[in-house]
């Protein structure tokens, strides 16, 4: 079968829609398929050389979800889009994100495939599809199939455009997350690790952590707080060395190969995102490691992990909570290690060579269902 995936993000930049296609066109050309990825890039040079990706326009920065999408939306290149697609007559267009107004809004008019969509995005409301649902209607009328990455986000985008949506979640390289490798040697002084996998951004909730952390290394010591992700955290920094908290070590940027190392040195995982999370590779690729996780209770994230079995879900935005579960789990061995077991059977479930086969299952049932209107 010959594939296309579309991303509506620049693919210069990591995020998690592009790791999602990124893996997805890998497990699909080890299946024996033809897979090309159509992307928007501001950074030709920073590109996989692994896989085939055609680049397609410049990008802009917006503001979304509490971060920033880099997004395109050159009209001028809807003759490039035309003489590809003809060229190439893809089997499948798989679009991600196809109501963002960027690359999708060109090519999926164009399209003569079969056109499935994944929608990733969680928010409590929409205005934007709210005020433009008429003229993304257009759009959402060409998708021969729908995909949720779950449940909350079914139900998002089901409010503004009902239909019928097929649940297929985000997959995670469990044999990548769950090799024996070493810890880092630098944290391995006989303080229990608390680790931090996420961008530094508002929404994923780090500012409650670093307070909840305050509470957690009063009653027990022997703790440590490694915080990993990009962005500016020069403000959480500030507050730590104004309250002189230590054990607090900020690393920055982590490369995709050096995480495993990270998390199998982690005693216990803390995503305490506040919301608008679809759903949580971060605690997959943690129950992977087959380390116990304490979460916020939000909706994307109690999809993934359920409270007392893999970790413990606390009220978002509560660092009172989360100080409390941490507490709980950093005196706790056995439930720890319990916690942990059940975690790693749990991301069995969610290899990328099971989520990449119920994707083509969907696509050759969407192909049977064309051939039989078709006789």
């Amino acid at each position: 079968m010959n594939i296309a995936l579309v991303s509506p993000y620049d693919y210069a930049y990591p995020g998690g829609v592009n790791t999602h296609i990124s893996n997805l066109a890998l497990h699909l050309a080890k299946m024996g398929h033809q897979v090309k990825i159509l992307a928007p890039c501001s950074n030709k040079k920073a590109l996989p050389t692994a896989q085939d990706i055609i680049p397609l326009g410049k990008t802009i920065p917006y503001p979304s979800n509490g971060s920033v999408a880099r997004l395109t939306l050159s009209w001028w290149l809807m003759p490039k889009v035309k003489s590809i697609l003809d060229e190439e007559r893809f089997d499948i267009l798989h679009f991600h994100e196809p109501l963002f107004p960027s690359l999708p809004w060109i090519v999926l008019p164009l399209s003569h495939s079969i056109n499935v969509a994944t929608f990733h995005a969680y928010y409590k409301r929409s205005i934007g599809y709210w005020l433009w649902r008429p003229l993304v209607k257009r759009f959402y009328n060409r998708l021969h199939g729908k995909i949720a990455v779950s449940e909350p986000a079914k139900r998002f985008i089901s409010r503004y455009f009902p239909g019928d949506y097929r649940v297929i979640p985000h997959g995670i390289d469990v044999e990548h997350f769950s090799a024996e490798v070493p810890p880092i040697k630098d944290f391995c002084d006989g303080k229990l690790n608390i680790l931090f996998v996420s961008r530094l951004e508002e929404r994923k909730g780090i500012r409650y952590l670093l307070k909840a952390f305050r509470v957690v290394k009063a009653g027990f010591p022997q703790s440590r707080l490694i915080v990993v992700g990009p962005g500016n955290g020069s403000r959480y920094k500030d507050w730590v060395k104004a309250v002189k908290l230590k054990d607090i070590v900020f690393v920055g940027y982590a490369s995709y190969a050096s995480l495993p190392r990270y998390y199998c040195t982690a005693d216990i995982f803390c995503a305490p995102a506040v919301g608008q999370e679809s759903f949580g590779i971060v605690l997959l690729e943690a129950m992977a490691a087959g380390k116990p996780i304490v979460a916020s209770n939000i909706d994307g994230y109690a999809n993934v992990l359920t409270h007392e079995v893999e970790g413990l879900l606390v009220p978002p935005k509560d660092e009172k909570a989360l100080a409390h579960a941490l507490l709980s789990l950093l005196n706790d061995r056995t439930l720890r290690l319990q916690m942990g077991s059940k975690g790693r059977s749990k991301a069995e479930a969610h290899s990328w060579e099971s989520i990449a086969q119920r994707n083509m299952d969907y696509y050759l049932e969407l192909f049977g269902a064309k051939v039989d209107k078709s006789v």
